[in-house]
């Protein structure tokens, strides 16, 4: 199977900056499309940015120009380098895998859709 790790969260003034990773592990042959979401507290779960395998990005209105996606296709990993953070900025960050393929001992590969990491919590004091 597919194992996402995230890092990078924590505390931080309004204003400040983090920048958080996720980490892919498992028998990977390839990786899609990686994003990241958020939640807050009594909200949905939402878009925050993804990056393609070509590294084609896309942002949520509320972080262009704050945020930045990139990602690296060696260490299968993606990062999220959010800049000017806000108060509703606050949630549990989570890192997404549309599509993985991995290497099986039976089938020599399998598609895995839709994975999740556990999430990391990032909290914008004013």
């Amino acid at each position: 199977q597919v194992q996402l790790v995230e890092s990078g969260g924590g505390l931080v003034q309004a204003g400040g900056s983090l920048r958080l990773s996720c980490a892919a592990s498992g028998s990977i042959l390839n990786i899609n499309t990686m994003g990241w979401y958020r939640q807050a507290p009594g909200k949905q779960r939402e878009l925050v940015a993804t990056i393609t395998i070509d590294s084609n990005t896309n942002y949520a209105d509320s972080v262009k120009g704050r945020f930045t996606i990139s990602r690296d296709n060696a260490k299968k990993s993606a990062y999220l380098q959010m800049n000017d953070l806000k108060p509703e900025d606050t949630a549990v960050y989570y890192c997404n895998v549309d599509w993985v393929l991995i290497r099986d001992d039976l089938r020599g590969a399998k598609q895995i859709f839709d994975s999740w990491g556990q999430g990391t919590q990032v909290t914008v004091s004013s």
